[in-house]
């Protein structure tokens, strides 16, 4: 258990800093906001084509995980979706994200170091990579296109669809996106330079994102936001490892060490670039208490797990 309090309590530190200098006003909400923007418009991008670029695809692909681990992280999807959409009437925008939060783990930031301490680093390394292009190419793309659909103000299924398709080709998530998975296609590499430079936007994108959502939290009334954060909270912690463990005994991985891993991926809170998706469609403060909520129950919830895997 102290593992994981070891691996937690940093991201609370920056987190706690961002909160601090948002009470202090040493920053402005706007401010915060515009710290929130450079990790969607510049860090996180450039973290989505690093990891591309620099993992082949030769290498990391393994059909069964890829297809247990994706069919287990889309319906978790669909069940919080349909939770908040028909349940609770919230509108697209917040259906998606509440979704997303329930489906796509903080696989770099708190995943992989317990993988890492579980397997190892080296055999932690392979389903961190196929998580990521689960989560980069799927759960992202789908959670905007149904939030981008929602933004669309009437019109028929046609206007809404081209309108969806407009805004999203000037994604700079999906763009990223785009731009890793055909370098890594076509087993292009970035100059050396570039690369450097591409890397260190990325090495941002965890601390830039965690100051962002502590000036978030600052403020914020969580009144009314009980039943959707819990459902995200806890929907992340305990559906999706469920989720995952049911998928991998459908789809049975040849190595048994990957389904650990996934079920450790899987047990991970929501991604820590959660609540800068969700301040897209006006929801950072609804995403950034579900985010911090999870992160802190996660201590609990992982360290059941690894007790239940007898580590």
């Amino acid at each position: 258990m102290l593992d994981i309090l070891t691996i937690t309590t940093p991201i609370f530190i920056i987190i706690g800093l961002g909160f601090l200098s948002a009470r202090c006003g040493l920053l402005s909400r706007e401010q915060i906001r515009g710290i929130g923007s450079f990790v969607i418009h510049f860090a996180l991008p450039a973290l989505l084509i690093h990891a591309l670029v620099t993992r082949p695809f030769e290498e990391v692909i393994k059909p069964g995980y890829l297809l247990a681990y994706g069919l287990a992280s889309l319906a978790v999807f669909a069940v919080g979706f349909a939770l908040s959409r028909w349940l609770r009437g919230d509108n697209l925008q917040g259906s998606a994200m509440a979704g997303l939060g329930m489906s796509a783990s903080n696989s770099g930031f708190i995943g992989y170091p317990v993988a890492a301490m579980v397997i190892g680093p080296t055999a932690a390394a392979i389903p961190m990579a196929l998580g990521m292009l689960v989560e980069s190419l799927l759960m992202i793309p789908l959670a905007l296109a149904l939030a981008e659909a929602g933004r669309q103000s009437g019109g028929g299924a046609r206007q809404v669809v081209a309108q969806t398709a407009r805004r999203l080709a000037r994604n700079p998530l999906l763009l990223a996106m785009l731009a890793g998975l055909s370098l890594s296609l076509l087993e292009l590499r970035l100059p050396p330079i570039l690369l450097h430079s591409v890397e260190l936007l990325a090495q941002a994108s965890a601390p830039a994102a965690l100051f962002a959502i502590g000036g978030t939290l600052y403020g914020l009334k969580p009144g009314g936001m009980l039943a959707e954060v819990s459902q995200v909270a806890l929907g992340k912690l305990l559906l999706h490892p469920l989720a995952v463990y049911v998928a991998f005994s459908l789809v049975p991985s040849p190595d048994p060490t990957l389904k650990v891993a996934a079920l450790l991926f899987a047990s991970a809170p929501m991604m820590s670039i959660f609540p800068l998706l969700g301040q897209q469609y006006g929801l950072e403060n609804r995403c950034s208490t579900a985010l911090v909520t999870a992160t802190a129950l996660s201590f609990l919830t992982m360290s059941a797990l690894l007790g239940i895997l007898g580590i």
